[in-house]
């Protein structure tokens, strides 16, 4: 077994064929990955792997543009995002021997940081081709994929010991699917106050998501994750871009602006079986 092996996960045959009613494991052969019914998808260049499917995009290009990711790279560059950072390491707690999913990585930012430091196997989707090559090119020690994690997470049951979901859509059954009982999801919310000299007060998500994950999670822990950062103009420019939705700003310009994120840490219900790892 090589190095690109053990650095892309295979060790674990974790990785599952995403075509509809196969679901097999894929295997690493050369250049691609295949499963045994002969679905192969090619390896990129830079080494994420494009599982997704015509059936699961509603658009020619679907997710974060090009220049979005950009965008959001200066932002992240800056240290605008750094103290949310943190704050997601410190709740979630990763170490050498989590294996950790990040559902809706974007560009990789929050993965690809956690990851360097701690030595932990780190595994990112994302249904923005632009986004997952920036990931894979700025932080190669973690598997990348392109896929619709919306339908289905490419991955084995209980395959992760911990999952993140920052600021994305949430799979709450194919979350609990992948991961561990004795494992942790951290979810993390736009707060009220998030990019309020831009767009206003938002509305609260807390409840709701908290409500949303009630049947299959536990809330564990809260906390909130604020920074206020002074932007030039091109700055505002770049976050009013680095949105899902690109805002029209409320103002035309802000010197200081904040990013707040809620964030929820879950445990699976009913935990792990007596002597079970998983």
């Amino acid at each position: 077994m090589n190095a690109d092996d053990v650095r892309l996960g295979y060790t674990r045959r974790m990785l599952l064929c995403p075509v509809r009613a196969c679901r097999l494991p894929l295997i690493r052969d050369g250049r691609r990955v295949a499963c045994e019914r002969k679905h192969s998808f090619d390896i990129a260049r830079s080494g994420y792997i494009n599982l997704l499917q015509p059936q699961d995009r509603r658009s020619k290009n679907p997710g974060d543009s090009a220049e979005a990711v950009a965008a959001r790279r200066r932002l992240q560059d800056l240290g605008a995002t750094r103290p949310l950072l943190e704050a997601i390491a410190a709740l979630l707690d990763v170490g050498k021997g989590d294996v950790v999913l990040d559902a809706g990585c974007g560009d990789g930012f929050y993965l690809g940081s956690l990851v360097e430091p701690c030595g932990c196997e780190g595994h990112g989707i994302d249904i923005s081709v632009p986004a997952i090559q920036a990931a894979a090119r700025r932080y190669p020690r973690c598997e990348w994929i392109v896929a619709n994690a919306d339908r289905f997470v490419p991955y084995a049951d209980r395959a992760f010991s911990a999952v993140m979901s920052i600021t994305a859509r949430q799979n709450v059954g194919e979350f609990r699917r992948v991961l561990r009982a004795n494992g942790r999801l951290l979810v993390a919310v736009p707060a009220p106050d998030d990019l309020i000299e831009l767009r206003g007060t938002g509305r609260d998500r807390t409840a709701r998501t908290i409500a949303d994950f009630g049947s299959d999670f536990e809330l564990a822990a809260q906390t909130r994750a604020t920074a206020t950062v002074s932007l030039d103009d091109a700055a505002v420019r770049d976050v009013l871009l680095a949105i899902y939705r690109p805002l029209r700003p409320r103002v035309s310009a802000a010197s200081r602006v904040t990013f707040s994120l809620d964030l929820l840490l879950f445990r699976p219900r009913g935990g792990a079986a007596k002597g079970s790892p998983f």
